[in-house]
């Protein structure tokens, strides 16, 4: 069965001081720390017992996870701040819907991640292409290694110019940052 809803403006802005508030969590937390909270909400919430629609959103939580470690990737800034702002609202066990009622405590965090996922796109399929090229080349042998890795240079630097393009172009429908 598929259900949707539509967002009117106030709702939109709840949201949105809901994601400025957790913003402000960031003050004092480093990115490992933010790392760290995901990680933790992933483990300690009953995901198993959630709704699939929101399981599918938190396996872009762990994407994103993985994004921001590859070190092979290296996702730059600003793309990475928003990687981390959207990991900031779904680690707060204290937002709109607390995490901690059933069924639907992890609501909120999956209509939060669908909006921020949506502005985010672009920044997880390039990685996702990334990945998927690092997988189809072979295994290096010693004399191999540099050519691998300016291959993989190349690839991700190009699909980094891709993902940059595509934002640029406004293709995002996520509500902005708001204004302090």
């Amino acid at each position: 069965m598929r259900i949707t809803f539509e967002l009117e403006p106030d709702d939109i802005a709840r949201f949105r001081a809901a994601l400025a508030r957790a913003e402000r969590l960031a003050d004092c937390m480093s990115e490992c720390d933010v790392l760290d909270a995901a990680k933790s909400a992933l483990n300690a919430l009953p995901i198993g017992g959630a709704p699939g629609y929101v399981q599918r959103r938190l396996v872009a939580v762990q994407h994103m996870i993985l994004m921001l470690e590859d070190d092979q990737w290296g996702l730059p800034q600003p793309e990475r701040t928003e990687v981390v702002r959207t990991l900031i609202y779904f680690a707060d066990p204290d937002d709109l819907i607390p995490d901690d009622i059933a069924v639907i405590g992890l609501l909120d965090d999956a209509i939060m991640l669908e909006l921020l996922l949506r502005r985010l796109r672009h920044v997880l399929d390039a990685y996702v292409d990334f990945c998927t090229f690092r997988r189809s080349q072979a295994i290096p042998v010693a004399d191999d290694r540099c050519a691998r890795g300016a291959a993989l240079a190349r690839k991700r630097d190009a699909l980094r110019e891709r993902m940059r393009r595509r934002m640029a172009r406004g293709q995002s429908t996520i509500p902005q940052r708001p204004s302090p």
